[in-house]
């Protein structure tokens, strides 16, 4: 039996939330409320741990599309950094429930016998017994899941690639969630924790563990971890929530505050943004091409006035047709800016800079079909030959990038679509046509050729 006994009693009642039952139901019913519904189905999620008159209604933000799926979901995987104690790599405790004023939840046996056999996992209740930060998720979990188990593990300073393993024999299926617990910057002014939390931001939504830093999450080293595993998985982060202290806790004290924020994390063949924004894309894309023709160049457009999905950092594709027939298209392969922004921009070169078409005229917009395909991250094919480039695709489904160098020793790279399956469905014919429009002769293999794949969301 650990210190603590077989159950770890609720640390945090009456000082980061309330004790009574009833009030704490009340409170989280009125975030609940209050907080905007994202249309994502998320497989993890980053969610702020702080008392919750300050992060609560991030959480509740961040949390509330599980409702969707509480019925599927069955085990929570809790990962969350130690603020009382030091943990040198992973810690989990030895009790076999942890308690909140709505209940216990249960640890899962069969899964914590998992974590406890893997490298670096020291098994010691005192880390726990007054941690904050998985506590803090358990009573949103209650209210919106019900029944669930919990694998809670405390990850201190270990490396991304520690954490994104350990998160590969945890991740299990649709029946599992994986919630990483973290705020983002302490105590700087409100103007400096927007600038800090604002590089977060887009270190997370573009997968760039390398470019968290130290000061931008105290949870950074699970969160550098996820996004590692969400890199070798293909997954769409997506901000749902980007506040502070400053902002939910009142105005009077700016100048020491703390940040939150709220990811989901979706599987980008899965993930889909919401028909009203896919309108507003098609709208933006069209707008940038009609103002292109009246100005003569491209349009500004103000991210922020968008809704949070449409400010994600995304890559994109802009594709036009005329009659039926490819009249531009032009995108970006990894992301650099707000996905609306990149719309406008790719649309409005396609029209006017796409140097295999003269510049759109005026009387060919009425009948122009406008498509836009969001590009999940790219991931590299591990091929040595043709052959294997070849086994190895995904027809009808995959995005191609091909790198190699020409004869000349000049850099050269070609891009197709997963809708150019449509044209060239013989995996053979499709490399052939791949290497001719990188500049590559499509006979042969060239040394040192490189392949990544990717996936796409596309509407017209």
């Amino acid at each position: 039996m650990s210190a603590l006994g077989q159950t770890r009693p609720a640390a945090l009642a009456g000082a980061f939330y309330p004790a009574e039952p009833a009030a704490l139901r009340a409170m989280i019913g009125e975030f609940m409320d209050r907080a905007p519904l994202h249309q994502v189905a998320p497989k993890a999620i980053v969610s702020p741990h702080a008392g919750y008159v300050y992060s609560g209604p991030i959480a509740a933000t961040t949390l509330k599309p599980l409702m969707a799926r509480a019925a599927q979901i069955r085990r929570v995987v809790m990962l969350g950094p130690p603020h009382r104690m030091p943990v040198k790599r992973f810690c989990v405790p030895s009790v076999r429930a942890f308690a909140t004023p709505l209940g216990e939840v249960p640890l899962d046996p069969q899964w914590m016998a998992l974590v406890r056999e893997h490298p670096g996992v020291v098994v010691d209740d005192a880390p726990h017994a007054q941690e904050h930060c998985l506590e803090t998720q358990l009573p949103f979990l209650q209210q919106i899941l019900g029944t669930f188990t919990i694998v809670p593990i405390l990850v201190g300073g270990a490396s991304a690639d520690e954490v994104s393993a350990l998160l590969a024999r945890l991740w299990g299926g649709d029946e599992t969630l994986v919630l990483i617990s973290s705020d983002l910057s302490h105590y700087h002014d409100y103007s400096r924790t927007q600038t800090l939390d604002e590089a977060a931001r887009r270190a997370i939504e573009t997968l760039r563990p390398d470019q968290l830093g130290e000061e931008q999450a105290c949870g950074r080293h699970s969160l550098r971890g996820l996004l590692a595993r969400a890199t070798d998985l293909d997954l769409r982060a997506t901000t749902l929530d980007l506040r502070n202290s400053g902002d939910t806790a009142g105005h009077a004290n700016r100048d020491r505050v703390v940040g939150y924020g709220g990811w989901s994390f979706e599987y980008a063949a899965q993930a889909r943004i919401a028909e009203r924004e896919r309108q507003q894309l098609a709208n933006v894309a069209r707008q940038a091409i009609s103002l292109g023709l009246k100005h003569g160049r491209a349009a500004k457009v103000n991210a922020h006035t968008f809704s949070r999905t449409l400010q994600a950092m995304r890559a994109t594709f802009v594709t036009l047709t005329l009659d039926g027939r490819l009249r531009g298209c032009i995108g970006s392969v990894v992301p650099h800016e707000p996905l609306v922004t990149d719309v406008a921009a790719n649309a409005y070169k396609a029209a006017f800079q796409d140097p295999r078409f003269p510049k759109l005229s005026q009387d060919e917009v009425s009948r122009l079909e406008v498509s836009v395909s969001i590009l999940s991250h790219p991931r590299p094919m591990q091929v040595g030959s043709e052959a294997e480039a070849i086994d190895a695709l995904h027809p009808e489904v995959d995005g191609v990038i091909l790198e190699a160098r020409d004869p000349q020793g000049q850099t050269r790279r070609g891009l197709f679509l997963p809708h150019v399956w449509h044209e060239l469905p013989d995996p053979k014919q499709f490399m052939r046509h791949l290497k001719a429009k990188a500049g590559l002769s499509p006979e042969g293999w060239p040394a040192g050729a490189r392949l990544w794949r990717y996936r796409t969301e596309t509407f017209h």
